[in-house]
């Protein structure tokens, strides 16, 4: 069962929120970083992506750079960009995309569920990249930025969130770039708090929807404290990680497509002929042709848009890695037709996410750099948890979400 405790976050005044709020740090490079915080000293990218305050090309990985990091995070305590609330809290984050809200619970997640399987993955991880967030959340002491769960839907914290978001948001701004919304409650009534963590105590899992890094180095580094302290009692606060928890019936996740650079020594027409082997393939024209249920994918090629439908037998509905069209399209396409084998490390091949619209396929193609796009059918969330329950793994680059989480809303100390 989920182990979850209120915290006392540490937040932007209000009227700061907008300076101090972020993109996450691994959806924008450091030049990107270094053009958003322009001109403001009290974004959090001075935190998160520290070595925007050094020279252009400064290693993002050198020991200074993180060193930066918690001088700039003491800094904004300092000088009360950042200032921490007096009592332990949970706290719903709203975000709104295309007029759909999506409300979530931000709470102290368990280390230990996090090793022994409570909370689920659906992703392997690197661990050059669990190393790097690891050495941020030991040098700022701190959970900066939090992780993305979904969990089993719940008409309880359903009539509890309802009843804070009926009143006035303690922070509510568009967001810069995105232009979607992000409202923010504070739930520190004991009775309501009390009531949030019974509820989690029922739930079986809890997901990692995105997140899979920071999840690892939270839950490590918090093991970690755990195992260096002689006197640990196991209610520390370096026991749990930040969490934004969504129950799974308001998530979506969206498109994760594929292009790739060369056809494997093929022409389009013998391309096409091989496709045929194992697809129904369907030529559809100029027009962005979007795949419109399971086993159904688009194909841009030579200026035209096919529809590719899976045959039966190709798959394996009893399967939950085999039935996935991620795994259809890597084996039948990528790896049997166009010699890809490793999604992770071959550089024929690059994922586009759906927020940019299949009108990115066509336009690399068209371009010049890819010689072909792929559009997929997105996962579904049972899909997701289903793979998760049954312990497996999905292949890389399959699910996307939107809207990202928005960081520095709220800080959890591990202190």
């Amino acid at each position: 069962m989920a182990v979850i405790k209120p915290f006392k976050g540490i937040r932007p005044p209000q009227e700061l929120v907008e300076q101090v709020a972020s993109r996450p740090y691994d959806v924008l490079n450091s030049a990107e970083a270094r053009e958003e915080a322009a001109g403001n000293e009290k974004s959090l990218y001075h935190i998160i992506k520290p070595e925007i305050d050094f020279p252009a090309g400064t290693d993002e990985h050198d020991e200074c750079v993180y060193q930066k990091a918690a001088e700039n995070f003491k800094k904004f305590m300092d000088k009360g960009w950042l200032v921490q609330d007096q009592k332990d809290s949970y706290y719903i984050y709203a975000q709104t995309m295309n007029g759909k809200t999506q409300y979530g619970l931000v709470v102290g997640a368990y280390v230990p569920d996090y090793m022994n399987g409570v909370i689920k993955k659906h992703e392997l991880t690197r661990r050059d990249k669990e190393e790097d967030r690891m050495k941020h959340v030991r040098v700022t002491d701190a959970n900066i930025e939090p992780v993305f769960f979904a969990y089993p839907d719940d008409a309880v914290l359903d009539e509890i969130v309802k009843k804070y978001t009926a009143q006035k948001p303690v922070y509510d701004f568009v967001a810069p770039g995105d232009g979607f919304e992000h409202s923010f409650w504070v739930i520190d009534n004991d009775a309501d708090i009390a009531t949030i963590t019974a509820e989690f105590a029922k739930m079986p899992a809890l997901y990692i929807a995105d997140g899979h890094h920071r999840s690892a180095a939270a839950a490590l580094v918090g093991a970690e404290k755990a195992k260096q302290n002689p006197d640990h009692k196991g209610d520390e606060e370096y026991n749990y990680f930040m969490a934004v928890c969504f129950p799974a019936n308001q998530l979506t996740i969206i498109d994760y497509n594929r292009v790739v650079k060369d056809l494997n020594g093929l022409t389009p027409e013998e391309f096409l002929k091989a496709l045929k082997h194992n697809f129904i393939v369907e030529e559809k024209g100029k027009e962005v042709y979007k795949p419109d249920t399971l086993h159904n994918f688009g194909l841009y090629l030579d200026g035209k848009w096919y529809s590719l439908t899976a045959k039966p037998g190709t798959y394996k509905d009893e399967d939950p890695i085999g039935v996935l069209d991620v795994t259809i399209s890597s084996n039948l396409i990528l790896h049997d037709i166009l010699g890809i084998k490793d999604l992770r490390s071959d550089k024929r091949i690059d994922f586009v996410g759906g927020i940019r619209g299949l009108e990115e396929l066509s336009k690399r193609v068209d371009s010049g750099e890819m010689a072909m796009a792929l559009a997929l059918y997105p996962v579904s969330m049972k899909q997701l948890m289903d793979i998760a329950d049954t312990d497996n793994i999905m292949p890389p680059k399959t699910t996307w979400f939107e809207p990202k989480l928005r960081s520095g809303l709220v800080i959890h100390s591990l202190d």
